[in-house]
This record gives C-alpha cells, structure tokens and sequence, in this order.
C-alpha cells in the first residue's frame, strides 16, 4: 500500500497523566507557594497528538501504542482515548508499575513551564510493543527520547530502540515523524542523530533543532531566526527527512528536500485568552501534521499549527481547549497574525 492510499495518524511512545498546576511564580529551593488552579489530564506525545488530531477533525482516524499501569492514571488514559475515538487495542496495560505522570506547572508571573515526571511503566516501553502489520495509518508520530529507559537503549544493531522502532514502521509503509522534550542538548542529539535516516518528517522548536544540529539557534531566550534556518538545513542533510519544521514563539519556518523555504508568524493571542502553554508545542505538531497528511501547501499548515497552538493556550491542560481546524483557523484571523518572518535570505 502506497503512503497516499492510508489515511490516519498512529501516535506511539509517552502515554501519561499530566498534573497541571497553576502557582503565581515558581520558587527557589525552600521556598513556598500556593497552588492556584489544579486538573488532572492526559499528557505526553502520544496521548496529545491523538487528541489534538481528533479534535481538529473527528473524522480522522488515528490509533495509538503505548504502556499504561494498572491504576487509576491507567484507566483516565483509556477512559480519554475511548472519549475521543481513538483506537487504543495497542495500549498495553504493564502490571506492577505506575503509569507515567508528570507534575505540570505553570507561573503565572512568567508563564513558563516546569515538569518533574515519574516514568513508571514507560520504561518497559520497547519497539516490540509496536506492531504496524494491520494499520492502514498514514503517519506515525513517535516520542519522546529520553524518557524511556528501554527505548533510549540500544535494540539489536540499532543505536536505540527508537531507531528500531521508526525502521519497522518505514517497513510497514508508514511516513515518520519524531516528537521530542527538554532534556539536555547533548542527550538529545546522542538520541535523536542516529534517527534521521529513519525519519520522513521532522517537526521541533527553536532549542531543540539547534541541540540536533550543534548550533547555537537562541541568544538569551531570543530565537535567532536565521540561525534556525541554517540548523534546519544541515539537520535535513542529515538525514531523509522530506521536510523539517521549526517553531518559535514568533513563527516557524519548514524547509523541504528541494531546498524550498516556507514561513509563518505566529497568532497574536490576547493576554488575556492565555491560561498555560503546556502542550502548546503538541498542538502545533498536530496543526502541522494534519495539513501536511491532508496535502495541503506547506505555508498552510504552518498557519493551522500556529492556530491550534494558539487555542491550546487557553486552557492549562494540553489539549481541552483544541477545537476544530476551521475554528482554530477562524478564531486566528480574529486575534491577527504577527509581524512576518525576515532574515531568511
């Protein structure tokens, strides 16, 4: 079966229960501070890129593969998928260990993230969990390196089980992206290098790109547009991706195999529609992915991932506040576009 003869996301690797936290500022060690607005939700790569997916379009399929424990977390996770109508047989229920969570919080102050993750039942995550022999699935979408224990080892005469992982899913005829998080720069490329030859697509932030490529793409929190660019060419020589993509809190940019350059500004939100940008990044992922998996122009799908992002902002959940890709793309015209990308000569 062709790629263009699938339809449908497979979404696979960090299935956990995110504890979102609001507090008014984040404290120094011994320090004190009241929790201001607390939920507990689905979170991870996985778990947010199915959800996200469904809520722009509920008529996409999508199916997921993961590890949950058996407990409470475990049932909120297929109890979310079976809500969406996500087809969870592949997530696999590991007894006697506690299905990965993550203390989520959110300053109000500063609106930036800090998460303390437990990985539980992750660890057991291996790519023999990942079976691809009945999908009809399109794209599979895979995360998150350095949470894994198993998966971040190595896999046979693979440099780590993700590598594993995205060569069976090439096999089984399925185009490959790679989620990725915050862990330090040089643990990610470790992980993430020996993947590009796996991958088709490759969609990540400013930091992360930069940590790919060995290239300093941010000065003092500023993203270094241009820098960006440079790193998100010699990342796609690296590797066989058909396009990369970079996102920022100005824009993003994507450059394909022929050398051609989209770009994108960001939604100018509203202070005050923004609640937490936990999951911000995921959404945008899911903007992107499905205009690129509907074959839409690549300028295009920048602009729906930079409206599902934007939406996400208005909830401290990942995904509650996604609505459908017409909508997010509507409610972005109202709140305006950002002043365009320059320096990309």
């Amino acid at each position: 079966m062709s790629d263009m003869a699938r339809r449908g996301f497979v979404t696979g690797g960090t299935w956990c229960v995110d504890r979102n936290r609001v507090v008014e500022f984040w404290p120094g060690e011994d320090g004190l501070v009241e929790i201001l607005e607390e939920q507990a939700r689905g979170g991870g790569s996985a778990c947010n890129l199915a959800l996200g997916i469904r809520r722009l379009d509920a008529g996409m399929p999508v199916e997921t593969i993961g590890v949950v424990g058996d407990d409470e977390n475990g049932r909120l996770l297929h109890a979310a998928a079976a809500a969406h109508g996500i087809d969870a047989t592949g997530l696999t229920v590991v007894a006697g260990a506690p299905t990965q969570f993550t203390d989520a919080y959110t300053s109000r102050r500063s609106g930036r993230r800090t998460h303390i993750f437990r990985a539980g039942a992750a660890d057991a995550l291996t790519p023999d969990h990942f079976d691809f022999a009945a999908t009809s699935g399109r794209i599979l979408h895979l995360g998150l390196p350095g949470i894994h224990a198993r998966m971040d080892g190595a896999w046979g005469d693979a440099a780590n089980g993700w590598v594993a992982t995205l060569r069976k899913a090439r096999r089984a005829g399925l185009l490959t992206n790679l989620e990725l998080c915050s862990v330090p720069a040089e643990r990610l490329a470790a992980l993430v290098r020996p993947c590009l030859p796996e991958l088709d697509l490759l969609v990540v932030n400013d930091v992360e790109i930069g940590a790919i490529a060995g290239m300093a793409t941010c000065d003092h929190g500023e993203t270094d547009t241009a820098a960006c660019l440079r790193a998100a060419r010699a990342v796609l020589a690296s590797g066989a991706m058909r396009l990369v993509a970079v996102h920022f809190p100005r824009g993003a940019i994507a450059v394909a195999r022929d050398g051609t350059v989209a770009a994108k500004a960001s939604v100018r939100v509203p202070e005050a529609e923004i609640a937490g940008a936990n999951g911000a990044g995921d959404a945008f992922a899911s903007g992107f992915l499905y205009g690129f998996h509907e074959g839409w122009e690549t300028a295009r799908a920048l602009a729906l991932a930079h409206a599902a992002a934007a939406v996400s902002l208005r909830s401290i959940g990942t995904t509650d506040a996604i609505e459908t890709w017409q909508d997010c793309l509507d409610i972005a015209c109202r709140w305006g576009w950002r002043e365009e990308l320059t320096g990309l000569g």
